[in-house]
């Protein structure tokens, strides 16, 4: 029966030669499992458990959710050729899930990286307007948490620097307030008085080009990834990155889960859950590195 399902695939459906293939190795695979289990089972009399128990074997050898889904595509579709065909009377793949497909992590920098680049132990910033805006954005971002088209939408009269408070205009047009301490107070007031003295202003954004423009999200994204770099040794150094390491370092130092949610802008507990993950896997780490008998 495989091999009639393979050629329909290849001549019938014109599949390409890389999906035959897969398909194959997937259904070659399965055939194994249930013939090593009882060698009187047949496709026709395949059930569903049988098939819950090889995607469990295959999670057990550590297959990916993707792969298993795969294997599991290969089920249906052989399945569907061959009830058309009435080489079976049931269909036992029909109503199983495929396993859901992990998130992937978020990626922060450590709390010593982002430390050095911020407090300067390199020597790093100058006085220069580009260096001076540079600075407040990389602190306004991992100070509080909010995301790229956040910082490019405030305006002046978004940010109360006595009050220490920023109003932000999220996802959906959703108003929230997230208050900052004195550092981020002292590198606003630089920022600004550095830029109102040397920028002719077009805009009553609060961060402008040199041309005196709101900056575009494109323009601080390059803006981050160009002073991340040397200070990190992830791959991907973006904005995103320095609101999971935001989010990451509260919870760390025993803030809140809901607090933490308000401060992003998250609509739903869960979605900032994905950050309590963060953090264990980070003290999975500390024990493996730290404990003697590991």
């Amino acid at each position: 029966m495989i091999d009639q399902f393979l050629c329909y695939l290849r001549y019938e459906r014109n599949r390409s030669m890389q999906t035959v293939e897969r398909y194959e190795r997937s259904l070659r695979d399965f055939e194994a499992y249930f013939k090593s289990r009882d060698e009187e089972i047949s496709w026709a009399t395949v059930d569903a458990d049988i098939i819950r128990g090889w995607m469990e074997t295959l999670m057990d050898k550590g297959n990916k959710a993707t792969t298993v889904g795969t294997g599991l595509s290969a089920l249906r579709s052989l399945y569907r050729f061959a009830l058309a065909r009435k080489l079976v009377s049931a269909d036992p793949a029909h109503h199983i899930l495929a396993p859901k497909k992990q998130k992937p992590l978020p990626q922060f920098m450590k709390e010593s990286e982002i430390d050095n680049l911020i407090d300067d132990k390199d020597g790093k910033w100058g006085n220069n307007y580009k260096d001076v805006r540079a600075r407040t954005i990389i602190i306004l971002f991992y100070e509080t948490g909010i995301r790229r088209g956040e910082l490019v939408g405030l305006n002046d009269g978004d940010v109360d620097v006595a009050a220490r408070q920023l109003k932000v205009t999220g996802k959906r047009n959703k108003q929230r307030i997230i208050p900052f301490g004195d550092e981020v107070a002292e590198q606003l007031q630089r920022y600004v008085e550095l830029r109102n003295r040397l920028i002719e202003r077009h805009s009553e954004a609060l961060f402008l080009d040199r041309h005196g423009n709101r900056m575009t999200g494109g323009q601080v994204y390059t803006v981050v990834r160009e002073n991340l770099a040397g200070y990190t040794t992830l791959k991907k150094r973006s904005p995103h990155v320095l609101r999971h390491t935001f989010a990451t370092a509260m919870l760390n130092h025993n803030a809140g889960l809901e607090s933490v949610r308000q401060l992003l802008g998250h609509e739903s507990l869960e979605t900032t859950e994905i950050y309590t993950h963060t953090t264990f896997e980070q003290l999975k780490r500390v024990y493996k590195e730290a404990h003697p008998r590991d």
